[in-house]
């Protein structure tokens, strides 16, 4: 008669066990993926407008901000940033609309992070800026694009805006726009272009003083260029990026009948030379 070997109960035990176990395991680390995929997809608007405050020293704000990091709305503020390590919200100054954004991750001829932002009072067409990284840089593209923003704005940052006063209309136009920095070598390609149109500021009783177009084109200098559309006050002048930093000459003068109404204004703007006031930054 064959003898039919019994199951040990010790050892059925110990295998039941330990499959229990690991289901326990697999059931732990699905619950836990399923919490790291809900954080970063639903992450709440308000870590972005933390991050955005931290990383510009309190100078940009997303005040009221509402939605998730990935597709939100906020109100864009302006602010002097911070004094003895308290911000100054006291001064500052916001969009008149709120800001709307999405953020997603794309493939441009590689990885992309894109940010599409938009503001009824500001963008027509939305402003889009690709992130895309580089071995040992970064790299960011800029759509074509034209927006409109109010010179009052910028008054949020305080010194000189605070001083100045600006009253105008910021139209902003840029085309093949591309900047990019690797290895500790900056870049720049295509054309940004701001018009300033129908200036007025408190440092003169003459309104408005005139519109003006600075253009910045990319290359390899990047060069910066001002001049006057039409107004009493006639700026013009030309810089270039040279070791990182921007080295600008220009003049500003008054048309023949405004000399006397612009004499104080011209004194601001730079050193007096005749008729003339030559504005330099080196």
């Amino acid at each position: 008669m064959s003898l039919l070997r019994r199951p040990n109960p010790a050892l059925r035990s110990a295998r039941s066990t330990t499959a229990t176990a690991h289901a326990k395991r697999w059931a732990w680390l699905g619950v836990l993926t399923g919490l790291v995929v809900g954080l970063i997809t639903q992450a709440p608007a308000p870590w972005l407008a933390y991050g955005v405050a931290q990383l510009s020293h309190q100078r940009v704000l997303l005040n009221n901000a509402q939605g998730t990091v990935w597709n939100g709305s906020a109100q864009w503020v302006l602010s002097p940033g911070l004094r003895n390590g308290q911000p100054e919200a006291q001064d500052t100054q916001a969009l008149p609309t709120p800001v709307r954004w999405q953020l997603q991750p794309q493939w441009r001829a590689g990885v992309a992070l894109v940010l599409v932002l938009s503001a009824d009072c500001c963008t027509p067409q939305p402003l889009e800026l690709a992130l895309s990284p580089l071995w040992g840089g970064v790299r960011v593209d800029v759509n074509d694009q034209q927006s409109q923003w109010p010179a009052q704005w910028l008054v949020g940052l305080g010194a000189p805006w605070n001083t100045i006063q600006p009253q105008a209309q910021l139209q902003l136009r840029t085309q093949g726009l591309r900047w990019q920095t690797q290895a500790g070598q900056e870049q720049l390609q295509g054309l940004a272009e701001l018009q300033v149109q129908q200036l007025s500021t408190r440092l003169s009783t003459l309104r408005p003083l005139g519109s003006y177009r600075l253009q910045l084109r990319g290359g390899d200098t990047m060069a910066m260029t001002l001049d006057t559309l039409e107004g009493s006050l006639q700026l013009q002048g030309s810089g270039q990026w040279v070791n990182h930093r921007l080295r600008f000459q220009g003049e500003a003068s008054a048309a023949p009948e405004f000399e006397a109404a612009l004499s104080n204004l011209l004194n601001i703007l730079g050193q007096r030379r005749g008729h003339k006031s030559i504005m330099e930054l080196s």
